[in-house]
């Protein structure tokens, strides 16, 4: 979706999509209760804009739903036995390496330069009472699309969205790559054959401003919100990684 919000910016400057996604998960997925082969996600992008833009609006964005949930179904929460509690702005923001440093006091030796395991992101959750960020990932932790700092050689201009209580990511985002050379020299990084992104690669000849966004998962807020144990109890009719139904 996020090459499609880059096409899509440079007619609506500011854009959102609530776009069904599906993604092949492999069978082993299905023991952290959090993923699904079919999920929603709101899909936002602003173009000009910086990934700091894109998180004070990911707050805002959650802070309204939690104080709106809190305040006209306060009684659906009681049946669930959840107190939900309207987490406080501007969320705290951990540096990648603040947070290898936090699971290295926990006894973990996660890798640095790759995304964060679930395992580790479930016990780092943990450890906060609201929502929180993680910022400047390195340049090989993400895909092509995702913008390195000029500054900051090696890091990128991006983020996550934690949710608390160990329920693990809520939503990641930044500002997208939106140069030619610098989508291909990423590709070239990342392992990825240029001649599968024909129309993408196109379009950024041609120019495409620079923007940011992000995407949140319908389910996943919705399992945190209501406390659920798993992700599949938040959707009706769940497709879930290793288990074939109609």
């Amino acid at each position: 979706m996020i090459l499609y919000k880059q096409m899509a910016v440079r007619s609506l400057k500011k854009m959102f999509a609530l776009s069904p996604n599906i993604r092949l998960e492999p069978v082993e997925s299905v023991t952290t209760g959090r993923h699904l082969v079919e999920f929603r996600q709101v899909d936002i992008e602003q173009a000009n804009a910086t990934y700091h833009d894109a998180m004070r609006l990911a707050e805002r964005l959650l802070h309204y739903v939690c104080q709106r949930i809190a305040e006209k179904f306060e009684q659906e929460l009681k049946q669930l036995n959840r107190t939900l509690k309207v987490p406080t702005i501007p969320f705290k923001a951990l540096k990648y390496q603040e947070a290898l440093e936090l699971l290295h006091s926990e006894g973990f030796n996660t890798e640095h330069g790759k995304e964060i395991p679930w395992k580790e992101e479930k016990t780092i959750s943990k450890m906060f009472d609201d929502p929180f960020f993680i910022v400047d990932y390195p340049v090989t932790a993400r895909g092509f699309y995702d913008r390195e700092d000029t500054n900051s050689p090696g890091i990128l201009r991006d983020f996550d969205l934690i949710y608390p209580e160990g329920f693990g990511e809520a939503a990641s985002g930044g500002e997208r790559e939106h140069t030619y050379k610098g989508v291909v020299k990423r590709m070239q990084l990342t392992g990825e054959d240029p001649a599968k992104y024909g129309w993408y690669l196109e379009m950024l000849k041609d120019g495409v401003c620079p923007s940011a966004g992000f995407g949140i998962g319908i389910e996943r807020l919705t399992r945190w919100i209501c406390g659920l144990n798993t992700v599949w109890e938040a959707v009706p009719f769940p497709k879930v990684p290793g288990i074939i139904s109609p």
